[in-house]
């Protein structure tokens, strides 16, 4: 795993003088180098992806499906080695990195049946109004242009996925930027692409340092930006290209709500393990983490303690033991600030109920009470394993206090009521309300993305192959419909 891995550029592999390292953020060992493109490296990748954009929007469907098939089963074929990869360069449980290959798997999966359906296109009499007498009106939706594809560090793997797919289904040129603390992963599916028989220069993987990226952005050759990562990063690049299409997949600081209906032993049981399992997956570096939980006052004395031992039975340590639930944030500042953030709470007012401790990049999961709404934890995306339990007098405070942020990514909603779940649907100002569950539930197919500040459009396979294309009509005249 410490070898030197090259780049992919319009589909062939290259490398360069230029190398950063990549170390394992549990015990500091050296995973493995990546190259660093140069400028005219950039250059050429971006100016061929530009070149190929009108053959690779016309390339047949099923040859763009047979290449996402591929992907898809040869990530099948190399799970366990591209687990151990994500596990080694992220921190991540190994028994996470598994499922997120595996998310992958599906991912491209997705985008391979819609390759195969999308753009029939939809026909509309437009004789309904005597000026469109004889006319007939076809829509289908054609690739925006080039797609650069910025990804995070949290979900190395599937969060590429989730660029990369859409982009070649929909037939739309992709530049992909893996985040640099993890771009191991994200080169992976390099070799896998370099198998289709997709066009050279549909697609480059090219692991560009940050302050590298500015030029990239404002290129008028790449016309359509997706972005996942921090808030103000995200709103930093569409405030830079205005006239550009972005997708901005943010932050959150997701709530699970507990309602007053939600109280047998069972119930609370169920809510206590999926929020105390979904605060800390990924050591809490998912934007859909349990962040804040909001109980109602008549279940509140029953479930906090259930909430504290579940979390306290959280298993931290070692990622590649595939008992550990909870391993190291991405890096040793990462947890700093977490441990800064909590220590602020507390020393403001809040409860420690447990956790409260860092040991290098790792930092023990936690559960704070009686947090003043002003600290920072309690208005910010903490990004680690850190939870809030405030305790409300029935729906229509828990669901005000939800809307209480600056975020609307996704919220959890423990209730058995239908009612309930339909008034939190049109209530909550979020872009996704998962009733019986937390808010950390994802389907790679579902559209996903957020309000607020949490972002603009939508990502899951589907509905990011819409952001990647727009809608062209077609008139037909002289029919006889």
């Amino acid at each position: 795993m410490t070898s030197t891995h090259a780049f992919w550029l319009a589909g062939r592999q290259v490398t360069g003088e230029d190398t950063f390292d990549v170390t394992n953020p549990w015990d500091g060992r050296l995973v493995g180098k990546a190259v660093v493109p140069s400028d005219a490296q950039v250059e050429e990748a971006v100016a061929a992806a530009y070149a190929v954009r009108d053959e690779f929007a016309a390339t047949p469907a099923h040859v763009r499906a047979a290449a996402l098939d591929h992907v898809s089963k040869r990530l099948v074929e190399r799970t366990e080695e591209i687990a151990q990869l994500i596990s080694a360069e992220n921190g991540k449980p190994i028994k996470w990195a598994r499922g997120e290959v595996g998310r992958a798997v599906s991912v491209f999966r997705f985008a391979a049946e819609e390759a195969r359906r999308f753009n029939g296109g939809d026909a509309q009499r437009l004789d309904t109004d005597a000026g469109g007498q004889g006319r007939l009106a076809l829509t289908r939706r054609f690739p925006k242009g080039v797609v650069l594809g910025i990804a995070p560090f949290n979900f190395p793997l599937n969060l590429c996925a989730h660029k990369v797919a859409p982009a070649i289904a929909a037939g739309a040129p992709i530049i992909l930027k893996p985040a640099p603390a993890t771009p191991l992963s994200g080169l992976i599916l390099g070799e896998l692409l370099a198998e289709t028989d997709l066009p050279a220069g549909s697609w480059s993987i090219l692991p560009v340092a940050n302050e590298k990226m500015p030029a990239l952005v404002q290129d008028e050759r790449l016309p359509v930006i997706s972005f996942t990562g921090s808030e103000k990063v995200g709103y930093a690049i569409m405030d830079s290209v205005p006239r550009k299409h972005c997708t901005l997949e943010l932050g959150g600081n997701g709530a699970a709500v507990v309602l007053a209906d939600y109280a047998s032993d069972e119930d609370l049981d169920w809510a206590a393990s999926r929020i105390a399992t979904f605060s800390n997956y990924q050591g809490g570096q998912s934007c859909i983490s349990v962040q804040r939980v909001i109980a109602d006052a008549s279940v509140y004395e029953r479930l906090l303690p259930r909430i504290v031992a579940a979390v306290e039975a959280q298993v931290t340590g070692d990622p590649s033991d595939p008992k550990t639930d909870v391993g190291p944030l991405v890096s040793e500042d990462a947890a700093q600030r977490v441990e800064s953030w909590v220590q602020e709470a507390v020393e403001a007012g809040a409860t420690l109920r447990t956790g409260g401790k860092r040991d290098g990049a790792s930092y023990a999961p936690t559960v704070l009470t009686d947090v003043p709404s002003e600290v920072t934890i309690s208005c910010e995306e903490v990004f680690g394993p850190v939870l809030t339990v405030q305790k409300v007098n029935g729906e229509a405070e828990a669901f005000a206090a939800v809307n209480d942020s600056k975020y609307g990514l996704q919220a959890g909603v423990f209730t058995h009521d239908l009612q309930t779940a339909f008034r939190a649907h049109r209530t909550l100002e979020v872009g996704g309300v998962v009733v019986g569950d937390v808010p950390s539930y994802r389907a790679d197919q579902m559209p996903y993305g957020g309000v607020k500040q949490s972002g603009v459009g939508r990502e899951g396979v589907k509905f990011a192959m819409d952001d990647y294309t727009y809608e062209r009509v077609l008139v037909l005249t002289g029919l006889a419909l």
